[in-house]
């Protein structure tokens, strides 16, 4: 975890949740900001720059899935959701407008914390200060695309390609590892930091979404491929150009 504090902006009304969670983040050493007003959220958002926002659906002025789709183009840090609801539609809803993971209420520290810091592990890749890494450690590239890890950016063509934490850290974990199927397990528990349970429908979502922004046909694709009942297949020769690093 890095050295600094960890600021979250928890965006939740239920005024007693909302301490209950400040309370026990803070004795885990983040500091929690807090909104209770969904069309204040934004403008939270772009002013204070929080690394993390925990968002509830369910709020007064403006509802979370309105607030996600406003930010998340300008906003690069992670998103959790809070949902009440026991089927997935939230959730799925969340994560096609970017959210990078759920947590279904009511709340239990634990499993916030261990999504939180699961989230964070993910936008902390790093790697050690030495001059003989070369740049190839922290930059890939194929064709038309190119996938910056040190900098968590990614261009098609020229053109910058907005990626949610985890649609990034999918693409970084599929196309360093070229022409190679990754397991589903593997990915789930690489980029969400936790066993698959069968039932979260995140990675589906995520693999769609990061499709559709690379220009890949999602009825056929090309790019990177479903092998089905193993995993997915990044292709290096698919992306217009001859394949580089």
């Amino acid at each position: 975890m890095n050295e600094f504090k960890k600021n979250i902006l928890l965006v939740e009304d239920d005024v007693r949740l909302s301490e209950l969670v400040r309370e026990y983040l803070e004795k885990q050493g983040y500091e929690i900001l807090v909104e209770y007003r969904g069309d204040f959220a934004a403008n939270r958002i772009f002013d204070e720059k929080p690394d993390m926002v925990i968002l509830d659906l369910m709020l007064p002025g403006k509802d979370g899935l309105s607030i996600c789709r406003d930010v998340r183009s300008n906003y690069k840090g992670p998103i959790l959701i809070l949902t009440a609801r026991e089927d997935d539609m939230d959730q799925v809803a969340g994560l096609e407008l970017g959210a990078d993971d759920y947590v279904k209420k009511p709340v239990e520290p634990r499993v916030l914390l261990a999504r939180i810091r699961a989230l964070f592990r993910r936008v902390e890749i790093s790697f050690p200060d030495d001059p003989s890494l070369s740049e190839q450690k922290t930059r890939i590239g194929f064709g038309s695309l190119l996938v910056n890890v040190a900098s968590r950016t990614v261009t098609l063509s020229g053109e910058p390609v907005d990626l949610s934490t985890m649609e990034f850290d999918l693409l970084w974990f599929l196309a360093s590892e070229p022409g190679k199927v990754l397991d589903r397990e593997f990915l789930y528990q690489s980029v969400k930091g936790r066993e698959y349970d069968g039932l979260d429908r995140s990675m589906d979502v995520a693999i769609s979404r990061l499709r559709k922004k690379l220009k890949d046909n999602p009825d056929q694709p090309v790019r990177i491929k479903t092998v089905w009942g193993t995993g997915y297949l990044f292709v290096a020769d698919a992306w217009g150009e001859k394949a580089g690093s």
